[in-house]
């Protein structure tokens, strides 16, 4: 099986991509920083493909693809995992430039790969795509707003090519996981600040990004005739809260 896995450099992305060469699947691994990627592929061996991709720059996917070495062409899973999420301000405090790229990467990149490798896998009549989302998809928070707007863009596109793919044997599965400590997520959203970062995690048990990867190796080698639709994951720390009121002072 080849598995074609977007940020695979870090987090949920590298997690996956071990376990699935330790199944002895070929996994390309797509990622922007190839030493990242090369330092993978010493350690994972020539099960492991290291490819050089921004998802953002949506008019080089078609090439990357047609590039790729003929022994990894046919993508049998395709997962968007690289996506982004960049400022904690509220909308009217945030910079356009973070909205913008959060567009780019979590929405713009995530459609084009897929249209890439979609009509191969219809044509096969085989094929999955997990798109990682976030319960950011479905449950707002404050400062959340682009980020937010974007998984649940995710999970919109997830459940139509669910209804795009019926009389397929296409699936399709949106995982949509809450607050995970272990990968870059925080170090990006807070532009670099690694205490603020941390901060994001102390003080309860959380999931981590091999937490994810088994999930999502699960999902992978979950029996062919089965489709999760949606997989909302959380810590047991983290739930649902109340409505929030804001009371004038008396």
């Amino acid at each position: 099986m080849n598995v074609l896995i977007t940020g695979a450099s870090a987090g949920f992305g590298k997690a996956l991509a071990e376990r699935l060469v330790a199944q002895g699947h070929q996994v390309i691994g797509c990622a922007r920083r190839l030493d990242k990627l090369n330092e993978m592929a010493e350690t994972l061996g020539e099960l492991f493909l290291p490819v050089v991709m921004d998802v953002s720059d949506t008019e080089s996917i078609p090439q990357v693809m047609a590039n790729l070495p003929k022994s990894f062409s046919q993508i049998d899973v395709l997962v968007n995992n690289a996506g982004l999420a960049l400022g904690t301000e509220p909308a009217q405090k945030s910079e356009l430039d973070d909205w913008m790229q959060m567009v780019n990467t979590n929405i713009k990149g995530l459609m084009a790969l897929t249209h890439a490798v979609l009509p191969a896998m219809v044509e096969r009549d085989k094929g999955y795509i997990i798109n990682v989302g976030s319960i950011a998809g479905s449950w707002p928070y404050y400062g959340g707003n682009v980020y937010g707007a974007t998984k649940a863009f995710v999970k919109q596109f997830s459940l139509n090519l669910r209804a795009d793919l019926i009389g397929t044997q296409v699936r399709v599965t949106n995982l949509e996981p809450g607050n995970v400590a272990g990968t870059e997520f925080s170090n990006v959203r807070y532009h670099g600040d690694e205490n603020k970062a941390a901060q994001v995690y102390e003080g309860f048990k959380t999931m981590t990004g091999e937490d994810i990867g088994d999930i999502l190796l699960w999902l992978i080698e979950s029996p062919a005739h089965i489709n999760v639709n949606r997989l909302e994951v959380m810590p047991v720390a983290q739930t649902y809260n109340g409505l929030t009121i804001a009371k004038q002072n008396s």
